[in-house]
């Protein structure tokens, strides 16, 4: 896990080499320091001038000043380190993130990603700075300090081999009942954070079923579950302080009654007042070194959980990369399924998709039909290669998927997805993510053929239009438009509308496949939906049910031979009394 999060550090690493140096040196002359005053005591005690005393107070400034700017330059290094080692990790994880498939995707809840990559980081980031300078300053304070208590109080000094142990095996303690606590606490973040997502995400359901009494309640428990188990383990860390007090304020004790009797008792031959008063700094300076030690192994101990789920986040691979020498240009939109069978995970007992042999030409226009859960997504998705098929082959131009580079497939195959996403950011920004070098007249064009424009061009701003964060501020409606013109400014080779007009007029999805069979007329047009009336003109239909073709044909040979379809179609559409279909209507299928 350490090297694992060492490779984040990268530009920062002498920052981070450079903060021990100049800690080892501020703590150096932090203990010279007692010293030089402990001879300035003994001095005066023999009678000194004024002339050895300004002595020995310009070295202590100049020891003083030393060590301060050694402290200076210890905590800028440490402040560098720490926030670029953060910035890199969060950067790191991102990026892995971005690579993942669905499937790793399906393995993480979102809400768990943004807080490995918020709170957890943070914590790391935190314990990161205090183990490069409060891990090197207090046992190293600890070890000087010890020293020259050793040389100024001799065998006194003793008491601190007792001390520290004591202290150490306390803390092990509770170390070890703490941090079963912290790994059953931080996936109840995750919840908490998936249940403000879910509840922003669906703010006008809440309030349109009057649902915010529910979702305070659900919020509270979560957080109140939050509060206790976190409460158990601050509870056993809190012992920290009571044992740090005990063994600080025990050797206090021990060195004040026998460094007073030894003085007493010897006239000041065996202990003299400097050497007294220089070890009761030590001892002090000995006991808040145990103090940071404790601090630190507080914070180290609260995040290590995150460390390791941010290291999970780290080392999860993608199951779907390119493959050695891959094929890096797509040679038409022709789309072949051979013998494709497909299960979401190896465990699942049934697949989702069973025996698929399905060969489309480049330029055809399909149209999927199908019930909830025949798997109509699931088969477009093999396409681009979202997921890999379990048995059997798909082929893009004639060649599997699995042997193009995966940027060169994608880039050739644009998806509208049922759950349309638009980023926060103008409306030109999303409409480029089709193509971020557009002009703004190429964005005009894809929208007037999206049937965007019209209310584009109402809008105060235009094209200029902010769109908050998931599209709150438009229509379901003209969210699809704007997402089908994304995909037409991609001038793809292969283009899937999963459902994706579901929200708009018949009017308008009859307008929008017009335009594309213009526009794009060489682009092989896959398109899912609910309504017949949006695939009945397309060149070939396919009927899912259940994971498997039920049929394929146009419109008017389903209707003759296939149950399924003549059974949508005529529920969509009104009959008169010889049974001819009348008016489309605006069903959809249950």
């Amino acid at each position: 896990m350490i090297r694992k999060l060492y490779q984040s550090l990268r530009e920062f690493r002498r920052s981070t080499l450079l903060t021990p140096v100049f800690v080892v040196g501020e703590v150096a002359l932090e203990a010279l320091i007692p010293y030089v005053i402990a001879l300035l005591v003994n001095d005066i005690r023999a009678g000194a001038g004024v002339g050895v005393i300004l002595g020995y107070a310009w070295k202590l400034v100049a020891l003083s000043l030393l060590s301060l700017l050694f402290g200076y330059l210890a905590g800028i290094h440490c402040a560098r380190a720490s926030t670029g080692f953060a910035r890199n990790l969060r950067a790191d994880v991102f990026r892995n993130i971005q690579r993942f498939s669905f499937s790793n995707i399906d393995k993480f809840s979102s809400a768990s990603l943004v807080t490995r990559l918020t709170t957890d980081i943070q914590n790391i980031q935190q314990a990161f700075m205090m183990v490069i300078r409060l891990a090197i300053r207090a046992p190293l304070n600890l070890v000087f300090s010890f020293c020259m208590a050793f040389y100024m109080g001799g065998r006194m000094a003793l008491v601190f081999v007792v001390t520290i142990p004591l202290l150490g095996f306390g803390l092990l303690a509770i170390a070890r009942r703490a941090m079963p606590i912290f790994r059953k606490g931080f996936p109840m973040y995750d919840r908490l954070n998936n249940s403000v997502e879910e509840n922003v995400k669906g703010i006008r359901v809440v309030k349109a079923f009057v649902r915010e009494d529910y979702e305070n309640d659900k919020f509270r428990r979560d957080s109140e579950n939050i509060r206790r188990i976190f409460t158990r383990a601050e509870r056993l860390l809190a012992l920290n302080g009571p044992l740090m007090q005990m063994c600080m304020y025990g050797t206090m004790l021990f060195v004040l009654y026998f460094g007073s009797r030894a003085i007493i008792r010897s006239g000041g031959q065996a202990l003299d007042i400097g050497q007294f008063s220089t070890l009761l700094t030590y001892s002090f300076q000995i006991l808040t070194s145990l103090m940071m030690l404790s601090f630190l192994f507080v914070m180290i101990t609260f995040s290590a959980e995150s460390a390791q789920r941010v290291c999970e986040a780290l080392d999860e691979r993608s199951t779907i990369l390119s493959p050695g020498n891959p094929a890096t240009r797509v040679p038409s939109g022709a789309v072949d399924f051979e013998g494709v069978s497909f299960k979401y995970s190896e465990q699942a007992k049934k697949p989702v998709l069973s025996n698929i042999d399905l060969h489309i030409r480049s330029g055809e226009t399909i149209g999927i039909i199908g019930g909830t859960g025949s798997a109509k997504s699931s088969l477009v998705q093999l396409i681009p290669r979202l997921y890999d098929v379990s048995e059997g082959a798909v082929k893009v131009g004639g060649i599997d998927v699995r042997k193009y580079d995966l940027t060169a497939l994608r880039d050739s195959v644009a998806m509208v997805l049922q759950k349309n996403m638009l980023f926060s950011g103008t409306i030109a920004d999303n409409v480029r993510w089709g193509d971020k070098d557009a002009t703004l007249e190429e964005i005009r064009e894809v929208c007037r053929l999206a049937c965007a424009e019209e209310f584009i061009d109402q809008l105060p701003d235009g094209y200029d239009t902010w769109i908050e964060q998931g599209g709150t501020n438009v229509s379901g409606g003209q969210k699809q438009r704007l997402c089908i013109a994304r995909a037409l400014l991609k001038r793809p080779k292969i283009l899937i509308l999963d459902d994706s007009t579901s929200a708009v007029d018949t009017r308008t999805d009859a307008l929008i496949r017009k335009a594309m069979r213009t526009y794009i007329p060489e682009t092989t047009k896959i398109i899912i939906a609910q309504r017949t009336s949006s695939v009945e003109d397309a060149d070939r239909i396919i009927v899912m049910d259940g994971g498997r073709i039920d049929a394929i044909g146009t419109s008017e040979e389903l209707l003759r031979t296939n149950r399924i379809y003549r059974e949508v179609y005529l529920s969509q559409n009104r009959q008169d009394s010889d049974g001819a279909p009348g008016t489309a209507g605006e069903g959809v299928l249950a």
